[in-house]
């Protein structure tokens, strides 16, 4: 979805319903394809409506809005205030802050807010309900996939690896489904993060966009911070995990690494493929970090 996108006269015609006198409409979609966001106002009155990518994405959103109502205040996240199947659309209510992916904070407030990050996501697994043997199924499934795309990727990527890499990702066809019953279940967040934190000095952290919750492992949640953030701010990942209020455990120490590993193996085959350097050294760099810088 490219920026300044206008708002479909359907989705307004279903927003105004919902909040009355709408008089702006900004677009304030991610760039990337499959978002498309709209802020809409009337007078002083805000609301942002969705449309999901799918109905899959529609299902599980409202699922995770419910969750969180159960599980986080009213400044912690926002509210779903209408929905519309047809047209796979959310109204919900705004929240205080700004998302944190692009706030220069200071090194002591960035840390205070990774830890907040953890303390909040620590509540929200704590509500989950027991895993059943169907998501028990789900997560061996879900890691003997990973374990097969990673071996893919390996015959497309062996030539631009160093060996310490080609190891790494070799145990990861090899060990992911080794360790899918000694793993943690939760009711996942499913995208836990910077880009769907939001920090304001008065109110405190907040989380957005449940598109991706569901059920599945813990440690899936800090993919993207022990890719992205970890591996050269060990700071944060301390103040996380103290707000989490524990340390993972030998095998989550050992699942995430490896599951950071099946991440950047697939950013690098697929910029091979489809000759996209941004891919290519997106993976090139999580593979240099995981097989050399993370402790």
């Amino acid at each position: 979805m490219s920026q300044n996108a206008p708002i479909p006269p359907d989705l307004l015609r279903w927003a105004a319903d919902h909040l009355s006198g709408v008089d702006q409409v900004t677009d304030v979609s991610w760039p990337r394809g499959d978002s498309r966001v709209w802020r809409v106002s009337a007078g002083a009155e805000v609301a942002f409506v969705k449309i999901s990518p799918s109905t899959r994405d529609y299902e599980r959103e409202i699922r995770g809005y419910a969750y969180a109502a159960r599980v986080l205040a009213l400044h912690e996240t926002p509210r779903l205030l209408a929905v519309d199947p047809g047209l796979q659309a959310i109204m919900t209510s705004p929240l205080p802050g700004r998302v944190v992916r692009d706030l220069p904070l200071q090194p002591e407030e960035e840390r205070h807010v990774h830890e907040l990050a953890g303390r909040l996501l620590r509540r929200w697994h704590d509500h989950s309900g027991p895993d059943s043997e169907h998501d028990r199924e789900a997560i061996r499934t879900s890691m003997a996939d990973h374990a097969t795309e990673v071996a893919t990727c390996l015959e497309n990527t062996t030539g631009h690896l160093d060996d310490a890499q080609r190891a790494l990702v070799q145990c990861v066809a090899r060990e992911l489904p080794e360790l899918a019953d000694g793993l943690p279940a939760v009711y996942q967040h499913g995208d836990y993060s910077t880009r769907n934190w939001l920090w304001d000095r008065d109110h405190g952290h907040g989380l957005i966009d449940f598109a991706m919750s569901g059920n599945g492992i813990a440690v899936e949640e800090f993919v993207w911070l022990c890719a992205a953030v970890w591996a050269t701010r060990p700071d944060l990942k301390a103040a996380y995990l103290a707000g989490y209020g524990r340390t993972l455990s030998d095998t989550e120490e050992r699942a995430l690494r490896l599951l950071v590993t099946r991440l950047g193996v697939s950013y690098l085959s697929t910029g091979i493929t489809k000759r996209d350097s941004v891919l290519v050294e997106r993976g090139r760099l999580v593979l240099t970090r995981m097989a050399h810088e993370y402790q």
